[in-house]
């Protein structure tokens, strides 16, 4: 966890314009001797932003420029397998293992103090695994439309777990969370090609990924960050059918009634309003300022 003194960079606000300054420059390096490729930009307070399943951090860069502007030192990874990042090696694939991998980037581009950890979707889950395995590496984390959650809906008094949901009720709401009809226009493209980029370049990686994402169950995970008081913000699209309300709850209460954010977007919603998501991470960089510096916190956003 950071001090009193990382959390005063945390949370300043910058000018909110379009200058190159805060767009990221695209770099490469070595992770574990295999090539991986990365965005850079910011001279904050570090922080690690991992992308969701089928994209890479390139579909974000719009959204990720609101957080370089807000004052941080963003790093925008593409997690094995995308982007041009070289998938793991042959070992069983699990999200601990994109965690592992996610903490020796870390350490190959010389990050040597506690990073503010985001991640999207199946990145949120990548972002508990290194929470989770690596704790002298992350001092806050932000779960934005994260899986992770154990349950998929209640029936009565009957839990349905997310290993229980058929692939047809996945397959009948991707589309509509993924292409979200704001800024539809400027979305579809963007996505389409990192999309199919990705599939061409890697199927193996792209659909072993979505099996991991589907079956996430990070009950215990979560529940250990609650008791080792790391702060978590959870965000949540409130049209978001992927990650439905009952995964979220159920999150929320692994965590132990954690700081909320709820926005009424899709589970892309920074896809399609990086304005609205740069607003959304200013309060949310607040929240987590205050966390590490020992002051009450708000029950919601």
């Amino acid at each position: 966890m950071g001090t009193a003194d990382d959390a005063g960079d945390v949370a300043g606000p910058g000018t909110v314009d379009d200058s190159a300054s805060h767009r990221l420059e695209w770099k490469r390096t070595t992770v574990d001797g295999r090539p991986a490729e990365y965005g850079e930009a910011g001279t904050g307070a570090p922080a690690l932003f991992l992308h969701g399943w089928g994209l890479d951090h390139k579909a974000y860069k719009r959204a990720l420029s609101r957080l370089v502007r807000a004052g941080l030192h963003v790093y925008a990874p593409a997690l094995p397998g995308f982007g041009g990042t070289a998938a793991l090696r042959d070992q069983p694939a699990s999200l601990s293992s994109y965690g592992d991998w996610s903490a020796s980037f870390l350490e190959t581009i010389g990050v040597d103090r506690p990073v503010l950890v985001m991640g999207h979707s199946f990145g949120g889950g990548v972002g508990i695994a290194l929470a989770h395995d690596h704790p002298q590496q992350v001092r806050g984390l932000v779960l934005i439309n994260s899986v992770g959650g154990s349950a998929w809906a209640h029936s009565g008094s009957t839990i349905r777990s997310m290993a229980e949901r058929p692939l047809w009720d996945w397959g009948i709401h991707f589309p509509g969370d993924l292409f979200p009809a704001r800024q539809f226009h400027r979305v579809l493209p963007v996505i389409v090609s990192e999309v199919v980029g990705n599939l061409i370049r890697d199927p193996r990686s792209f659909w072993r990924a979505a099996g991991i994402a589907r079956r996430a169950d990070l009950m215990e995970e979560l529940d250990q960050l609650r008791r080792r008081g790391l702060p978590v913000v959870v965000l949540w699209g409130q049209r978001d059918h992927l990650i439905t309300r009952d995964s979220f709850e159920d999150m929320c209460r692994a965590l132990g009634d954690p700081d909320v954010v709820t926005v009424a977007g899709t589970h892309s919603w920074m896809l399609a309003d990086p304005d609205e998501f740069g607003e959304v991470m200013t309060n949310v960089l607040d929240i987590i300022g205050r966390a590490e510096a020992g002051e009450p916190l708000a029950d919601a956003v």
